[in-house]
């Protein structure tokens, strides 16, 4: 635990540490090249606004994961709704033509997951740091299916 990682006002000192994962509607694989670029900047800057440190954050091409140290004026509920609204009238600002495949402006799905981050904060930025290189390998992974899709059955070779 180092005194570095604590913020302070006038009158409070916090240590409000977050891992927060969220994905695009339907989990679509849509960041990626310009509209991750963007994505990017879009989230630092609605970050920045509310006063929220991005510690370590890394988009995947179906989600993004991010640890952030939230200031106790704002829940992380707040937070969310906050930056998953503004990014996504931000997105299809920038990306009209995105707006026919998801409709009424819903980019982000619905959820998102959250973990305090305690003193596990390296293992945490860590992870995310290579998050993106385990999902480029998992898709490399070959995937055979036991069960044929059109029958149902098994099939007798495996």
């Amino acid at each position: 635990m180092s005194m570095t990682d604590i913020s302070s006002l006038a009158h409070s000192k916090w240590r409000c540490q977050y891992h927060i994962v969220f994905a695009p509607k339907y989990r679509r694989k849509e960041i990626y090249g310009q509209i991750k670029a963007d994505i990017g900047k879009i989230l630092r800057k609605l970050c920045e606004q509310k006063g929220v440190e991005i510690i370590e954050a890394e988009a995947c091409p179906d989600h993004i994961h991010m640890l952030v140290n939230i200031p106790p004026n704002l829940s992380v509920g707040q937070f969310m709704g906050y930056l998953k609204g503004k990014s996504a009238l931000m997105i299809f600002d920038r990306h009209a033509n995105l707006k026919y495949r998801y409709g009424n402006r819903h980019f982000w799905g619905r959820g998102y997951y959250v973990d305090t981050v305690g003193q596990n904060k390296k293992a945490i930025a860590a992870y995310i740091q290579n998050q993106l290189q385990e999902d480029i390998m998992a898709d490399q992974l070959p995937f055979k299916e036991y069960i044929d899709p059109f029958t149902g059955s098994k099939n007798s070779k495996p």
